[in-house]
């Protein structure tokens, strides 16, 4: 396994992006695996009671497919996720295709940082998630 971009080799506006569709076994594999069972996620007949007329995926899964762009894409391995800012702004459901997109938008070279862009649409190009991210790229020996 290749080691990620390091500090010096980034630069503003470097971008990198996948794209994911969204299935039921995802959303109850993450119930599973986080304990997160809210009926919301998981119960189409309380779903359908709620604002959302519908189940939806949990927030943070598409947070996760941000962290699979910096954790193997850019900077990519070896990559260590320092922090997120997120803002929820549409829901994620069942049979969405999410793109997510992570650009490099700070470089902070004598303390081995990066700030990151990221964002996640689904297949109409609606902003599902909003916000920032730092993260400390691999260094090289």
């Amino acid at each position: 396994m290749g080691e990620g971009k390091s500090i010096d080799e980034l630069n503003i506006g470097d971008s990198a992006q996948i794209s994911k569709t969204i299935t039921e076994t995802d959303i109850n594999d993450f119930a599973r695996v986080t304990g997160d069972f809210n009926p919301i996620h998981l119960d189409q007949t309380y779903a359908e009671k709620t604002t959302f007329k519908g189940r939806i995926a949990h927030g943070l899964l598409s947070v996760g497919i941000l962290s699979t762009v910096l954790g193997n894409i850019l900077p990519g391995h070896g990559t260590i996720y320092l922090s997120q800012e997120v803002k929820f702004l549409a829901p994620v459901r069942i049979g969405d295709i999410i793109t997510a997109r992570v650009e490099v938008v700070e470089l902070i070279l004598e303390k081995n940082r990066a700030k990151f862009k990221t964002t996640c649409t689904n297949q109409n190009g609606e902003i599902v998630v909003d916000g920032t991210a730092w993260g400390m790229p691999p260094k090289k020996e």
